[in-house]
């Protein structure tokens, strides 16, 4: 059985990251046609980057975790896209989807709108049903002269290297919070740069607190321990309980400020000190991109990590019938676990398509995936920010960095003007009114408001031209996403 543009596909899957991928070949197994939809031009997602084809990379899988897990997954895509089974997109960009109904549909199905490559072409692909694996983006914290250059995100760091063989500069500070940070900068030293020091606003015996938790997950240990062991034999200092508080420089970075922190992240008086560098890779975890999830109005949960995440039942279905997701939009978890919801999500999908308990085999994925849950969520834990982090900032420190937005004027917004939330925020300032709609600086917006993280329900998931509004054959579908059709799994 093969897919072909002019008919539905069984599946869509969104995203070809280690869960969407995953998902993919399972599903294709399984006999299900797929329409595999992703923004890059090659599958792995974030996680697993392929250098550019000039470059000529001889082993691009030194710089990578878990490889022959990619590179398997990757040979059945292709060898389903072959035979037929897999329709595979490559830079597609998918902006909303619309549930449809009718004749031949089963009750319901599902229309993605995208727009492919540099001209923006427009793409429709429809489907019996949705697997969102949309991943995730970096949560900046802001802080004095953090636009400066040579200011990069920590994933981001790790892309410059694995995607384009550079390095963002050859004395390079790692900062921020979460285990990102100890595989990035062991990632630069590996490659050549000199980390002087990576500075986690939290502190690992955090962990310990759950010690059965990390007996059943003894290879995260391992893992931690082999970064730490490639820091160690470079030399790099490791700082807990501090942080980057300030960027010095005129046209790059010249050094950095790190503070010892207290529990609530607030910096301790006379505790700072500069170190000289000339980058800096700051990143404090990963944020859920939920935008087409929340557009169909899946139910949403709050992480412990602070983050919103995707409500799942325990076979990866959203609270919207037809509709599952996989990987980080559940919570952020990281590739190993965002793997075994895929697997587990395509056999869901292709027992409910096909009318059929699921498989015996769901069951050992079930546990795979409890137990890294588990992890994930002591680790969002240990290493969520602490309130008092907004204190690093002062009044001309720029929170939206689209719109120019300072600290003063949120803080103005809110003290003066009587903003109660970040929509008033938004109103009064223009704060997440740029181009990334709020997806950098949400976050701070939020904490300077007082608010805890919350879902932002948007019909457009990225931006798109004019034209492709005007092409939907009825605009009016996109006016409430709030009230979806077809809801089920009342969570």
């Amino acid at each position: 059985m093969t897919t072909s543009p002019s008919e539905p596909a069984d599946v869509a899957v969104v995203g070809a990251g280690p869960a969407g991928l995953a998902a993919t070949v399972v599903a294709a197994d399984l006999g299900l046609r797929v329409t595999l939809l992703d923004a890059g031009e090659r599958p792995g997602g974030q996680f697993y980057r392929h250098p550019a084809p000039r470059l000529r990379a001889r082993r691009p899988e030194a710089l990578h975790h878990a490889w022959r897990a990619f590179a398997g997954r990757e040979r059945r895509l292709h060898a389903h896209e072959a035979a037929g089974r897999v329709r595979y997109l490559p830079a597609h960009h998918v902006w909303t989807v619309l549930p449809q109904t009718g004749p031949g549909d089963g009750g319901h199905s599902w229309q993605l709108h995208a727009v492919a490559g540099p001209d923006e072409l427009a793409t429709t692909v429809r489907a019996r049903a949705l697997l969102l694996a949309t991943g995730a983006y970096e949560r900046q914290l802001p802080f004095p002269g953090w636009t400066l250059p040579g200011v990069v995100g920590a994933g981001g760091a790790q892309a410059m290297l694995k995607s384009s063989l550079v390095l963002p500069g050859r004395r390079v500070v790692v900062a921020g919070s979460g285990p990102l940070l100890l595989a990035v900068a062991a990632s630069l030293s590996f490659a050549g740069a000199k980390v002087p020091a990576v500075v986690e606003a939290a502190a690992y015996p955090a962990y310990a607190r759950r010690p059965g938790v990390l007996l059943r997950n003894a290879g995260k240990l391992a893992e931690g321990a082999m970064h730490s062991g490639v820091l160690l034999r470079h030399g790099v200092r490791l700082l807990t309980r501090h942080a980057v508080t300030a960027v010095h420089g005129t046209a790059h970075v010249e050094a950095v400020t790190v503070a010892r922190l207290d529990r609530a992240w607030r910096p301790l008086h006379g505790t700072g000190r500069t170190i000289p560098c000339d980058a800096l890779a700051v990143g404090h975890g990963l944020v859920p991109q939920l935008e087409l999830a929340t557009g169909l109005g899946c139910a949403t949960r709050s992480g412990t990590d602070g983050t919103i995440a995707l409500h799942l039942d325990d076979e990866q279905r959203t609270s919207v019938a037809g509709v599952w997701s996989a990987g980080e939009t559940s919570g952020i978890g990281g590739a190993e676990l965002a793997l075994v919801e895929g697997e587990l999500a395509a056999h869901s999908i292709a027992s409910a398509l096909n009318g059929l308990p699921p498989p015996s085999t769901s069951a050992a994925l079930v546990g795979r995936r409890d137990r890294l849950r588990a992890f994930a969520a002591v680790m969002g834990a240990a290493h969520r920010p602490g309130p008092g982090w907004t204190q690093w900032l002062d009044d001309t420190t720029d929170i939206c960095r689209c719109e120019e937005v300072a600290a003063g004027r949120i803080r103005e917004a809110v003290e003066e003007l009587g903003a109660l939330d970040t929509r008033a925020v938004k109103l009064l300032t223009r704060a997440g009114m740029g181009w990334c709609q709020g997806r950098m600086c949400g976050p701070a917006v939020a904490a300077l408001t007082g608010e805890e993280a919350t879902e932002d329900r948007r019909p457009l998931s990225c931006p798109v031209p004019l034209s492709r509004l005007a092409d939907l054959a009825d605009p009016d579908d996109l006016a409430d996403p709030a009230e979806p059709p077809n809801r089920s799994h009342g969570h």
